[in-house]
């Protein structure tokens, strides 16, 4: 006990005169002899344990709590499906806003349905909409996406239609080549294949050309995209051109649809397409149709001199 009393009091008068003397005092002195000797074996200390340490570390790391590591987990997974959630919205913003570009742009009187089922077998090419007769759809309306005719619908029920693709080999489409009018059918094969079918050899038509509606027959309004003319061939005294067509849109690409509902009277074909289709089927070559354009009366008195003109012949 007496040590502890000695030892105690030394301390606490090593104290006192530690802060009352300078920084030159004697026991300033020594503390600072005893710090340069042992900073090389504190140095020395520090690097040796410096490994153990951050081993140390990593194995707290590896040992973080089980709930910590899940709610990490959770938040991840969160993360993902609010990114897949926004780019699913995205895409179907943009598809959405082509339909409506495309009602926009060819005035169509149309309701929105959605394609949710498509046919089981090989021998049809169908697809079903959640849109029925309660909703005033009726068998014949077409049906197109935003890129242009799809099919067209054969059954109806309350809440659900059935809609024949353009490539069944029972649809036939009215259609014309878009720059120079010839015209023919667009029919389905059993291979899923579109052709233009009774165009006249003595007709313009080249891989390239756009085929749209020609509106006769009533049922689809003239002029909507069906396709693209992919390959012309003709053989020795054939009377018509074997024409592919690749298609402008296809069901699987699509999940949301228009079906239009009627037509007005300038989207129909007019007695006079039809008299014209039916006269010159063939259409008109490439460069008198581009002339035609080109010629067109910008002026509304030209016309009129026109028009009288031929009056009085």
């Amino acid at each position: 006990m007496r040590p502890l009393i000695v030892f105690s009091l030394i301390s606490v008068l090593l104290l006192t005169f530690y802060i009352r003397e300078g920084e030159a005092g004697p026991i300033h002195a020594v503390r600072s002899g005893v710090t340069t000797i042992t900073s090389p074996v504190r140095f020395v200390g520090s690097a040796v344990a410096a490994p153990f340490n951050a081993i140390g570390n990593v194995f707290s790391n590896l040992t973080a709590s089980q709930d910590t590591l899940d709610e990490l987990k959770k938040q991840n997974e969160e993360l993902t499906s609010k990114v897949a959630e926004l780019s699913e919205a995205q895409k179907t913003a943009e598809r959405l806003e082509g339909l409506v570009g495309l009602q926009s742009t060819y005035n169509l009187k149309s309701t929105a349905a959605r394609i949710v089922g498509a046919s089981g077998d090989a021998w049809t090419s169908t697809v079903t909409i959640d849109k029925g007769s309660a909703d005033g759809l009726t068998i014949n309306m077409p049906v197109t996406s935003s890129a242009g005719v799809i099919g067209q619908i054969i059954e109806v029920s309350a809440k659900t239609s059935t809609v024949r693709l353009i490539g069944d080999e029972s649809s036939g489409v009215s259609a014309m080549v878009q720059d120079t009018r010839a015209q023919g059918m667009l029919q389905g094969q059993a291979d899923g294949t579109l052709r233009l079918e009774y165009v006249s050899v003595d007709s313009d038509v080249k891989v390239g050309d756009i085929i749209v509606t020609s509106g006769i027959g009533g049922v689809f309004p003239k002029g909507l995209p069906l396709g693209t003319v992919s390959s012309v061939e003709k053989s020795a005294n054939d009377v018509y051109y074997t024409i592919v067509v690749r298609a402008q849109t296809t069901a699987e690409n699509n999940e949301e649809v228009l079906v239009i509902t009627s037509l007005t009277d300038e989207q129909s074909a007019s007695d006079e397409d039809v008299n014209t289709a039916n006269s010159t089927p063939q259409g008109t070559s490439r460069d008198a149709a581009t002339k035609t354009k080109d010629e067109s009366p910008d002026d509304g008195s030209d016309t009129s001199e026109t028009t009288d003109s031929g009056s009085s012949e």
